[in-house]
C-alpha cells in the first residue's frame, strides 16, 4: 500500500486491502498506490496516451504480480457526481483494478464478478442507474 497523497478523506489501508484480497484470488505481489492528479495524468499519458488523469490503472507484470494505481481527486469527484460514498467508489475501483490483473477485460463477465464481490460487503451494484 502506497499513499502519494494526504490520507484525509481516504478509506483506511485495511479497508482497501480487504477489497483487494476479495478480488485478487491467485495474485501474490500487488501494490495499491493512491496518487494525485499530476501522477495520475502522467501515468495515463505515458501508458495509455490519454492526457488526463483517470480513476484507476492496472499494470500486470506477469505471473501473480502487478500494481493498481488509484487517482484520489478523480475518484472523489466521480463519487460526488454519482451520489456515492467515496469509500464505496474506492471499493469498486480496487475490485475493478484487481480483476484486470487477473485477466478480466471490460464486459458483462467482469461486471457480474464486480457486483458479486461488492455485494458481499453490502455495496450496491455500481452499474445500476438510479
Amino acid at each position: 500500500m502506497q499513499f502519494a497523497v494526504p490520507r484525509r478523506g481516504l478509506p483506511s489501508a485495511a479497508a482497501l486491502l480487504k477489497f483487494a484480497l476479495a478480488a485478487g484470488a491467485g495474485l501474490k505481489d500487488v501494490t495499491l498506490r493512491i496518487v494525485g492528479m499530476r501522477e495520475g495524468r502522467f501515468l495515463n499519458k505515458s501508458f495509455r496516451r490519454r492526457d488526463t488523469p483517470t480513476n484507476v490503472l492496472s499494470f500486470h507484470y506477469g505471473g501473480r504480480r502487478g500494481d493498481v494505481v488509484l487517482c484520489h481527486p478523480v475518484i472523489a469527484r466521480e463519487a460526488r457526481s454519482q451520489g456515492k460514498a467515496v469509500a464505496a467508489h474506492y471499493a469498486h475501483l480496487v475490485v475493478h483494478g484487481m480483476l484486470h490483473l487477473r485477466g478480466y477485460g471490460h464486459g458483462k463477465r467482469m461486471e457480474k464478478r464486480e457486483i458479486s464481490i461488492l455485494r458481499r460487503f453490502g455495496i450496491a451494484n455500481p452499474y445500476a442507474v438510479e
